[in-house]
């Protein structure tokens, strides 16, 4: 008897799908676009390390924030960035700054090269928002440009963006997060320059 029910059973879960399905996982990425190289710099014959950025309220990590409020957020789960958000806007930021032509040499802070100065972002939001019918991506980064030789803050500014997003969802906000950060990393080479 302790057999045929063992036996029924097996094929009662087996039958009904009783086996874990999991949803793949969608990978976006920060894209900036072109950025056009600056015909002069006082700083070209100086070398900019890139601080990997801090976060005021969130824990820099792979997921993929969205709010309906000020007190209910939450983390995508079928869809998160390609890497560590720090890594990726690190990334973002070194490309962009390199392709102007601000600087002799952009680098990673993890770098042993001797730099001049040192670029250090502070993240106070990045994510997407939704309020209703409306649904934008939220980026706001303050940008600290220090003298590495002094120690002396050269100058700051916060940077804050606000994209309505094409869709409600993880795609529409990677979508509208890239738009921002096309924008984003040519306010920071002008704000630099």
């Amino acid at each position: 008897m302790t057999i045929r029910y063992g036996i029924g059973l097996f094929l009662v879960l087996i039958l009904t799908g009783c086996t874990p399905k999991s949803t793949p996982v969608t990978y976006y990425t920060l894209e900036a676009g072109q950025v056009q190289p600056v015909t002069r710099s006082p700083y070209r014959n100086s070398v900019l390390k890139v601080s990997y950025p801090m976060a005021i309220k969130e824990k820099i990590t792979d997921k993929m924030l969205f709010s309906y409020s000020f007190r209910d957020s939450g983390t995508y789960q079928n869809s998160q960035w390609s890497n560590n958000l720090g890594k990726l806007l690190e990334g973002v930021i070194i490309a962009a700054l390199e392709e102007s032509r601000l600087f002799k040499a952009v680098l990673p802070y993890a770098s042993t090269v001797n730099a001049d100065y040192r670029l250090e972002p502070l993240i106070y939001d990045f994510s997407h928002h939704v309020r209703g019918n409306a649904s934008y991506a939220v980026v706001s980064i303050q940008f600290s440009l220090i003298d590495i030789n002094t120690g002396k803050l050269l100058k700051t500014k916060r940077f804050s963006y606000r994209e309505p997003t094409p869709t409600v969802d993880a795609n529409g906000y990677a979508e509208a997060t890239n738009t921002i950060m096309t924008r984003m990393v040519h306010d920071l080479v002008v704000w630099l320059k």
